[in-house]
């Protein structure tokens, strides 16, 4: 991908970088581009006077002539390979971990995430065994990156939203901490069983968190995920083919791309069924041991499901002998091949101490006359971001509000309307699109405008489309002038919902 000036958030120089996953990286080296084979590499890369080069690679070393040499010791999959050249510097952050941004950028990084990996990393090695890839660095990407984070070994790319410069989206990166583990050392070697990698990588950071967090937020994080494969599978409809575990991708005339079959279910529904697992053991300590010896088993190698669940049956012979891959409704088989919700939920009770407040805020709020007693007796000031984006998760879904209330809540909690954590701006512009508070449209603007993250940007265009005259006025001119500074594939599809022709 070449920037332009105007797609950096420093605006002076331009800048490249590369995205390797699915199967992109063989328009950058010849590479069997498969997740099956894996290999170590090494690059010399030359650059021009005031540029920096950076890989995913366990070494590197800045020689004359601005030239670049990076190793990597250990073997991984092509779609991990990742090259970036601009305008960046780096902080230390901790013993093993820097940051690398923009000079604008750098002081905002190192504000947030001094100290905060190391801690992350520390609890995932007492969970999973050994971090194996030497250093944990994070490079914080243009506004313009489309994705959250992507987790080349070394050194994670992630977007600038997560910079919210009150450390309130700094475990957005435990995701891609636990990766460490479960993608980059045990790798699904096929994208048609993607679970594999996402699924577990899921289960792992939800472990980290409670270590971390404690089990009542946990389990709020998780039943936000929960909503997000409902949304989902209630968009394509349970029974597509596309909600299996196991997805065939069949090639067609001109093969498929396997991100076109990327959505929440190899997540979530892949969180499920390693919850289901380490129900069927019914001991966490003992489940925790089993991932252990899993990625001691499979470290560096490339695996399909039956790998898995085969080394499960045999870890755990006394479930084996009790046929717990047939159980009928929960089969193995099943999980893998059948389309649709779950066949087993975990039990995220221990997040309704933080749930039930919530509702009863929103439910508050959406009230024809306004108790504001009762409103001002709830304190939010103590409250995570899970807690406030389900709050106003709530509130949306009660949208639009009696006339005058969304206005009366922005005055009460600026902690809201005035965020600069990207979780709580989209929802908050969300509701302000939903109740036509024009004067609030500002902010929506301001924020389309301050990041090109795919997954902020789409909802606000559709919600702004699918509004009034004023919603769809406010879509095009936002576009117009913000165009040049998105990714090409998040352009096409603004174009598609604002019906310019744009592709799929």
């Amino acid at each position: 991908c070449w920037l332009s000036p105007e797609q950096t958030a420093g605006k002076q120089k331009p800048y490249m970088y590369t995205q390797g996953q699915a199967v992109l990286n063989r328009s950058f080296f010849p590479c069997f581009d498969t997740p099956s084979a894996k290999f170590t590499y090494s690059a010399t890369v030359k650059v021009p006077e005031g540029f920096t080069a950076v890989m995913s690679a366990t070494s590197w070393e800045k020689q004359k002539d601005n030239t670049f040499v990076f190793k990597m010791s250990q073997p991984i999959p092509s779609y991990l390979i990742a090259l970036v050249v601009g305008d960046i510097v780096s902080a230390e952050v901790g013993p093993r971990s820097r940051v690398w941004a923009e000079p604008c950028l750098i002081e905002a990084a190192k504000k947030e995430y001094d100290g905060v990996i190391e801690e992350f990393l520390a609890v995932g090695e007492k969970l999973f065994g050994p971090y194996v890839w030497g250093r944990y660095d994070i490079l914080f990407m243009p506004p313009s990156f489309p994705f959250g984070g992507m987790e080349n070994p070394c050194l994670t790319f992630v977007t600038p939203c997560l910079l919210a410069g009150d450390r309130s989206l700094v475990d957005v990166i435990i995701h891609e901490i636990s990766h460490s583990w479960f993608g980059n050392l045990v790798t699904n070697a096929t994208w048609g069983e993607f679970w594999l990698n996402e699924g577990f990588t899921m289960y792992a950071q939800r472990r980290i968190s409670t270590e971390v967090y404690g089990l009542p937020y946990t389990c709020l994080e998780a039943a936000t995920g929960r909503a997000l494969l409902r949304q989902h599978m209630d968009a394509t409809g349970e029974d597509h083919p596309l909600n299996k575990l196991r997805v065939v991708i069949e090639p067609g005339l001109w093969g498929v791309n396997p991100d076109d079959t990327y959505n929440e279910t190899p997540y979530e529904k892949g969180y499920c069924f390693v919850s289901y697992l380490a129900h069927l053991v019914g001991n966490q300590s003992k489940f925790d041991g089993f991932l252990q010896a899993y990625v001691n088993r499979f470290k560096f190698q490339s695996i399909t499901a039956d790998d898995t669940l085969q080394f499960f049956l045999e870890y755990f012979p006394e479930l084996k002998e009790k046929g717990v891959d047939s159980i009928p409704g929960f089969e193995f088989d099943r999980w893998l091949n059948t389309p649709g919700w779950p066949p087993y939920l975990p039990d995220l009770s221990p997040g309704q101490q933080l749930m039930r407040p919530a509702e009863e805020l929103a439910e508050l709020w959406a009230a024809d006359g306004l108790n504001m007693e009762a409103i001002e007796a709830v304190d939010i000031s103590g409250w995570r971001t899970y807690q406030l984006v389900y709050f106003l998760d709530q509130v949306l879904q009660k949208s639009p509000l009696p006339e005058g209330n969304v206005k009366r809540l922005s005055k009460m909690y600026p902690k809201i309307s005035k965020a600069q954590n990207a979780e709580l701006r989209l929802r908050w512009c969300q509701i302000v699109l939903k109740n036509n508070l024009e004067a609030e449209y500002s902010k929506v603007k301001d924020f389309l405008h301050s990041q090109g993250k795919q997954k902020y940007t789409l909802p606000l265009y559709r919600a702004m489309w699918g509004g009034s005259e004023a919603t769809r006025a406010l879509a095009m001119e936002t576009f117009s002038a913000t165009a040049p500074q998105l990714h090409v594939n998040v352009q096409n599809y603004v174009k598609k919902i604002l019906g310019l022709g744009g592709a799929e």
